[in-house]
């Protein structure tokens, strides 16, 4: 008999995570024995109060730090044992990142704001700068590319941060309050354009406090107290916007 398809792994994969801070001659257990998968292709919401794990769980999933014990997987790669050197190959290769405060450079346009993470790899100048317009046309940023961040709005400048985050075509994108400073408005638009990229096939994980945010997504994966307390499907408030792939 002929061997079936591959099963593609979980993009992450979570087994008895913990992870504990030694703060002077205390223990802080920051995750208590989290598990949970998150298949290639999902939009995924994690929410929860401050002190409910978040942070640490981020910096966990984009390969930032190390569990203490348990182990995480990337798209089927082990992160703990990890070199220094080896994590940050796997988030150049896997992760794309997006933050609450854009984390733009000023004096650069938004292509070459895009253009930056490349700036290492072999590609020539022309592949670089066809890659780039590419990803800020798939945000809607086409007639922006050489504005600079003070020339933008705030919606603007995520839009960028987030065509950057794609630039390497990720197996994940990762993004840490990304709508922590925008007004309601521009949040369901940065949200609509999280839930068109996930259409196109993303994998896209959000990490907020809001529910309102969080209602985007299909997912929602609960902290407390560095516990996973609840794991829902939910409806979604998405309405995708037009154009917008990756």
């Amino acid at each position: 008999m002929g061997q079936g398809p591959e099963v593609a792994p979980p993009a992450i994969e979570c087994r008895n995570l913990s992870k504990t801070y030694e703060l002077g001659a205390t223990s802080v257990r920051a995750l208590k024995e989290v598990s949970f998968r998150i298949m290639s292709g999902e939009f995924v919401a994690i929410m929860g109060p401050s002190g409910s794990g978040k942070s640490t769980l981020v910096n966990l999933l984009g390969a930032l730090d190390t569990p203490t014990s348990g182990e995480l997987l990337i798209d089927g790669e082990a992160v703990s044992g990890m070199s220094d050197d080896a994590m940050a190959e796997l988030r150049n290769r896997k992760i794309g990142f997006v933050f609450q405060q854009f984390n733009l450079l000023p004096r650069m346009s938004a292509l070459e704001n895009v253009i930056l993470p490349l700036s290492y790899l072999r590609h020539s100048s022309l592949d670089k700068t066809e890659r780039a317009c590419a990803k800020l046309e798939a945000v809607g940023l086409a007639g922006r590319l050489h504005h600079r961040p003070k020339q933008l709005s705030g919606g603007q400048q995520q839009r960028v941060a987030i065509a950057r985050a794609l630039i390497n075509n990720p197996r994940i994108l990762l993004a840490d309050e990304p709508t922590g400073a925008l007004d309601s408005a521009t949040s369901r638009e940065i949200m609509n354009l999280f839930s068109s990229l996930h259409s196109a096939g993303n994998t896209v994980v959000v990490i907020t406090h809001e529910p309102e945010i969080a209602a985007f997504a299909p997912r929602l994966l609960r902290f407390r107290d560095g516990e996973l307390v609840a794991d829902i499907q939910q409806e979604t408030r998405n309405t995708p916007a037009e154009g917008a792939r990756a």
